[in-house]
């Protein structure tokens, strides 16, 4: 994967890197071949489902389904930067990448990262005026703000969540308060896990020089995350899994 894995000390006179890759033991080639093709088709198999069920059921045409359906097609696209090339590589028994294509790579990989960021910034604001404001959500989030919504995503999360905890303390009910944090729990899963395997690819390359262990610590970051996503939302959503058995019933 080009972003994370180069060894900018092999380029050659034809403009190519060389990718340093997860180990040089041939025998573990195919293996690691199987397992990531295996994780990139659970990761295409997900977020596809969670965009269909989205679309297909008018229940969840909704702000929050809206941006996690986008969320799902930023996961797909996000990972097909990377994890194809290395698909390729593995198969291949080939590290280089030429310069023009790991430009494009890291256009892109930085482009989609930051879309995930984003999309998880704009989720903390509608579980914020769900929670705080539910009379008025639907005014607030409404399409145009949907559409035009920017500014800087970690900051909004963070604002987001110390508005959320706030409004949660004064309410009288523990009931009412585990209810309230319950419907946080899958967005705040995926926004450890993003910023979580982020900050552990470079705190672990400060920490440590191994170029290994960085590598291992980038694939957390641009495969499991995306992989993980769809299940932690449709496995705690209600909504959702009653729209994918619908959408299934039709088929059937």
């Amino acid at each position: 994967m080009c972003p994370i894995f180069i060894e900018p000390q092999n380029q050659t006179g034809d403009s190519e890197f060389f990718l340093l890759g997860l180990s040089d033991d041939p025998e573990l080639q195919p293996l690691l071949f199987g397992l990531f093709l295996s994780m990139y088709l659970v990761i295409m198999l997900g977020n596809l489902l969670m965009i269909l069920a989205v679309i297909s059921d008018s229940h969840l045409h909704t702000p929050m389904y809206f941006f996690l359906s986008n969320l799902s097609l930023t996961d797909i696209s996000f990972s097909t930067t990377t994890v194809p090339k290395m698909l390729v590589n593995l198969q291949t028994h080939s590290k280089s990448i030429t310069y023009a294509g790991c430009l494009t790579q890291v256009t892109f990989f930085s482009l989609f990262g930051c879309l995930d960021s984003l999309l998880l910034a704009v989720l903390a604001y509608d579980r914020l005026v769900a929670i705080c404001q539910p009379l008025h959500y639907l005014v607030i989030m409404s399409p145009r703000l949907c559409a035009i919504f920017g500014g800087v995503p970690l900051s909004g999360i963070l604002f987001s969540y110390y508005r959320i905890v706030s409004s949660i303390l004064r309410i009288p009910s523990s009931g009412s308060k585990y209810k309230a944090f319950s419907t946080c729990g899958s967005h705040l899963s995926v926004v450890c896990l993003f910023y979580g395997t982020g900050l552990g690819v470079y705190l672990s390359s400060a920490v440590s020089s191994s170029p290994r262990k960085d590598a291992v610590a980038s694939v957390m970051y641009t495969v499991i995350t995306p992989m993980l996503n769809p299940f932690i939302y449709s496995l705690r959503n209600r909504d959702i899994k009653s729209a994918l058995w619908r959408m299934v019933q039709r088929i059937g």
